[in-house]
């Protein structure tokens, strides 16, 4: 299985493990004893399962982070200490070894409280319609690029794959950069500032957001080609999310950009 940008994809397996299980099939055990049971196997993962765990993800991020904009300013208050949870969950499920639904499911109800509170102050400060505008630009977007991947039109090629891995890793390392100077330089580098820099940074990465779902979509039509079992279908769903929150804060604050310009 090629490597995404997505970290979320580190604890998929590279193999099903489903061709090795033919041992005391027909076959006497060692030292005469009687044959072994096969041992029991566990589904192979499904295109259905990726639709269903994804679906059960987002539907549930869209009502938490819908309930949190209807709260109105208690919003705001609840934006920070949810991107805090969220991070620390994430990390636990990306570096934890065993699927955890359970995780996932917390991690996607607490991302949905950040994005409805993040939605607040910005719909509060331009306009609730560059919401909407944000949520048509993501499914937009994640649409596009799933027809990209299905037609082949770009083929996801190791090239491909070290250039979009290399491209996250420096608009990580920009930002962060950015943010450090913006302590002491007004604006830091220019990076959010709504200039022409900022808006071409946020051009930058939406392209690269769009790019990675194409890796995100043969990390998982690799995993299912594989037989993986079907619960890592929750890990697909935990990393088509991140990438679709990362899609749709640019999104959002690429809009803000134009509404301050006017």
């Amino acid at each position: 299985m090629r490597t995404t940008s997505n970290p979320a994809f580190r604890n998929l397996p590279t193999t099903g493990g489903y061709a090795n299980f033919n041992y005391g099939q027909g076959q006497a055990s060692p030292f005469g004893q009687a044959p072994a049971a096969p041992p029991q196997t566990a589904r192979p993962m499904t295109i259905d399962d990726v639709v269903t765990k994804t679906a059960i993800t987002l539907g549930l991020a869209v009502i938490t982070g819908t309930l949190t904009y209807l709260v109105g300013p208690p919003a705001v208050a609840l934006a920070l200490p949810a991107v805090l949870v969220g991070l620390v969950l994430s990390l636990v499920i990306i570096f934890k070894k065993k699927v955890s639904p359970a995780l996932v499911i917390a991690y996607s109800a607490v991302e949905g409280v950040f994005l409805g509170g993040i939605s607040y102050v910005f719909g509060a400060v331009f306009a609730p319609g560059i919401i909407i505008q944000a949520i048509a630009g993501t499914v937009g977007v994640f649409a596009a690029m799933l027809v990209v991947y299905k037609t082949g039109a770009v083929r996801v090629t190791p090239k491909l794959t070290k250039w979009i891995i290399g491209a996250v890793a420096g608009v990580a390392v920009l930002m962060l950069v950015n943010l450090i100077a913006g302590f002491f330089v007004p604006g830091g580098l220019g990076l959010r500032d709504g200039g022409a820099l900022a808006i071409g940074f946020s051009l930058l990465c939406i392209g690269i957001a769009a790019f990675s779902f194409l890796l995100d979509f043969d990390a998982a039509d690799q995993a299912i080609r594989s037989g993986v079992d079907a619960k890592f279908a929750w890990y697909i769903a935990f990393g088509l999310m991140t990438t679709l929150v990362w899609l749709y804060l640019e999104i959002l604050r690429l809009l803000s950009y134009f509404q301050s310009n006017d």
